[in-house]
């Protein structure tokens, strides 16, 4: 990945998009000071990136998740149980 000076992208922007479109992320710097990283909307954020559906098959949700604790918490609120 590479750093361009804010005056340099501002000349080149459309050279640096398509570049960037094509998979090859940049960084704008101002007086030396990296400012933004720019990457294609449909490339990977690095290797944190969280996926939908990661646990797909590896966990099981009960049933009653959505009312599990219902009595705790109403006791906590002021309620009865």
């Amino acid at each position: 990945m590479h750093t361009v000076n804010i005056h340099e992208a501002k000349t080149r922007l459309s050279r640096l998009v398509d570049e960037a479109a094509k998979g090859e992320s940049f960084i704008i710097a101002k007086a030396g000071k990296p400012l933004v990283k720019v990457t294609p909307l449909d490339a990977p954020a690095g290797p944190d990136q969280r996926r939908l559906g990661f646990l797909a098959g590896r966990i099981a949700v009960p049933d009653d998740f959505d009312s599990m604790g219902a009595a705790a918490i109403e006791q906590m609120f002021g309620g009865e149980a």
